[in-house]
């Protein structure tokens, strides 16, 4: 590996932030010695969305932190925004003139280092500043497992919390290490050796030991401005993050011209094939051999049977002679929509009664279209789950089975314990151990495991792939999850405060196609796939 000692002395290295010590590498490569403007360099419009939702929390938080510490004049000072340079100088006069917390905080970049950034907030410990970032996601869970520190939004006070477990994240523990050294270099470091970080729920700061991680980082740094200064080649692989990448137009036509094995295999297998000799997806669909050493994620003869489905166009393969899905008399096929970390809006649910054909087949949703968070997200949800329990209570009364379905459970079951959680006391809100019981009971199934367990999936298991192979169609062409997002933001006035009922009306019927797709799904495994598609054996 070539490091920063090897490097030529008198180059200059790139300036990295953070964001450039995680993540594709060759994308790194490409952002610096090649020009953008060989590529589509707008943000794709899911990226857009995450950094709006940033910006907002950040905003929040702000305005959080310049509440509590009102009474306390310029022990708060929010740094404004402007050229890097005029920020820097102001976060320099804030820390000289001894403010407590700084905020939008610009340091120094640190150039025989080649790094660059700021912190959303600077907190002053003795005579330094402890870096803290302010997140949009999580940083801990409820819970006592290990040991976590947090400390108030008031002061710095790290205390052993027993309440909460951390819930790690490899960038912000890199971010905070860049943002460690930056503060060394401008003399404002402390050696406490922490940092903290400020998550989606911002009610605590949550700090982290950085001492341990420190060698980890310089050591990444060094590897990534090799990368940077093109000391270190690099080759296009693809991974989940090329489905936002702008450099995806230049390196997906690579990857297919070479028959790259990472076509069909995620990016750790792919790694490790490539370590075993199996280069292409030619080598991995001819391999008869034990797994390669440290191959981890699957089968390996899965993944042989994903290449030889790539070289003939086939789109799903039959694990099993006869796939088979849990079936009832009446079935009830979920789908929720939920908007990024805010909640739960909508339980969008498909009744049919095997038993009775006359009884119509029916769309239901129950919805909230108060801007996400909001209470009467509780009352959609209770009258969600009342209707629910009906249904189930009444078909038990009549002697009857009853089953409820959705598409990959981990997103609804998050919701309907979390709802349970957060709303827990507004009428018709079950309790947590109601929600847990029917979770677990055989009544709850999860068509994505049964599309698992039956088939392998060389275009992917998500509904929008798996469903049109049934026969299903999205009445809409831009239908997604990412999509919906944008669709919802217009249809609550998130942008400007107008609500958009052509956009809740398009919601809906986006939902109401997902439930028939899963319905359809689920009926074409037990009653046409075993005659239209392939056996793993017959490739």
């Amino acid at each position: 590996m070539v490091v920063i000692d090897e490097l030529h002395p008198t180059m200059t290295l790139p300036l990295l932030t953070a964001r450039d010590l995680a993540g594709c590498e060759h994308r790194l490569a490409l952002d610096h010695l090649h020009s953008r403007e060989a590529v589509a360099a707008a943000d794709d419009p899911s990226v857009t969305r995450r950094k709006e939702a940033a910006a907002a929390h950040r905003a929040t938080v702000a305005e959080t932190l310049a509440g509590v510490h009102s009474d306390e004049p310029g022990m708060f000072v929010a740094v404004d925004a402007g050229p890097i340079s005029e920020r820097v100088a102001a976060t320099l006069a804030a820390c000289a003139a001894g403010a407590g917390w700084v905020f939008n905080a610009a340091l120094p970049a640190d150039r025989r280092a080649g790094r660059r950034g700021g912190s959303e907030l600077l907190v002053r410990v003795g005579d330094g500043y402890v870096p803290v970032i302010v997140v949009n996601h999580r940083v801990s869970v409820p819970g006592g497992e290990g040991t976590i520190r947090t400390s108030p939004l008031f002061t710095w006070l790290p205390t052993d919390d027993p309440t909460r477990s951390m819930r790690s994240h490899r960038r912000d523990v890199l971010r905070l290490a860049h943002l460690t050294r930056l503060l060394e270099h401008a003399g404002l470091s402390t050696d406490t050796g922490l940092g903290g970080s400020i998550g989606l729920d911002a009610d605590c700061i949550v700090v982290h030991d950085l001492t341990p991680a420190m060698p980890n980082y310089d050591e990444t740094l060094a590897r990534r401005h090799s990368i940077a200064a093109g000391a270190l080649s690099t080759a296009p692989s693809r991974i989940g993050e090329c489905r936002t990448c702008p450099w995806w137009v230049r390196c997906g036509p690579e990857l297919v011209a070479s028959r790259d094995v990472s076509l069909v295999i995620n990016g750790n297998q792919a790694r490790v094939a490539r370590d075993a000799g199996l280069l292409t997806v030619d080598d991995l669909a001819e391999y008869t051999g034990p797994a390669p050493e440290d191959w981890s994620g699957g089968d390996i003869a899965d993944a042989v049977v994903l290449a030889r489905a790539w070289r003939r166009g086939v789109s799903l393969v039959r694990r099993v002679e006869v796939p088979t899905v849990a079936r009832a008399d009446v079935e009830v096929d979920v789908d929720m929509e939920s908007y990024g970390e805010d909640g739960a809006y909508l339980w969008g649910t498909l009744l049919t009664d095997r038993t009775d054909p006359t009884r119509p087949v029916r769309y239901r949703p129950f919805a909230t279209w108060d801007p996400l968070p909001t209470v009467d997200e509780g009352r959609s949800f209770a009258e969600f789950w009342a209707w629910l329990t009906a249904e189930r209570e009444a078909a038990a009364a009549a002697g009857k089975t009853f089953a409820a379905y959705c598409y990959s459970q981990s997103a609804e079951n998050r919701w309907l314990l979390g709802s349970a959680s957060r709303f827990f006391g507004l009428p018709g809100v079950p309790t947590l151990d109601e929600v847990k019981a029917f979770i677990a009971s055989p009544q709850w199934v999860d068509v994505y495991e049964a599309v698992g367990t039956n088939f392998i999936c060389p275009q992917g298991k998500g509904l929008k792939k798996i469903a049109p192979v049934a026969g299903f169609g999205w009445r809409d062409p831009d239908a997604g999850g990412e999509a919906s997002m944008e669709w919802y933001r217009v249809a609550v006035g998130v942008a400007d405060g107008t609500p958009d009922a052509a956009q809740r009306d398009r919601i809906l019927a986006y939902n109401e196609d997902d439930v028939w797709a899963t319905k359809v799904l689920r009926e074409w495994i037990t009653d046409g796939a075993a005659e239209q598609i392939v056996h793993r054996d017959d490739l």
